[in-house]
């Protein structure tokens, strides 16, 4: 079983950057397609971007897409979520989570989720 702890989150003003981090802890992530999905208060959880066991193959939303880079170092067992040119409505919790597959984008099945790290920009 494999443990997900996010960190790096905040609060930022628009136009900011910052780069949350996903380490996995009890079984390697590396033949994994990893996540990172988003809630917002009173909304749905959304997909934000995925990347492949490898990190050659990524996918993003169109929302953040051009602003937000995913990318991983399997010798850390880390994935990390860069995000720059930050709106208001980036503002939510943000969740790492495992796909079951070696590849992730928003329709796979995800099984081992993060507690989330909180988000927020003003403006």
């Amino acid at each position: 079983q494999v443990q997900l702890v996010e960190s790096g989150g905040g609060l930022v003003q628009a136009g900011g950057s910052l780069r949350l981090s996903c380490a996995a802890s009890g079984r390697t992530i590396s033949t994994y397609g990893m996540g990172w999905f988003r809630q917002a208060p009173g909304k749905e959880r959304e997909f934000v971007a995925a990347i492949s066991w490898s990190g050659g193959s990524t996918y993003y939303a169109d929302s953040v897409k051009g602003r937000f880079t995913i990318s991983r170092d399997n010798a850390k067992n880390t994935v990390y979520l860069q995000m720059n040119s930050l709106k208001p409505e980036d503002t939510a919790v943000y969740y790492c989570a495992e796909a079951m597959t070696a590849y992730a984008g928003p329709s796979n099945e995800y099984d081992y989720w993060g507690q989330g790290t909180q988000v927020s920009v003003s403006s």
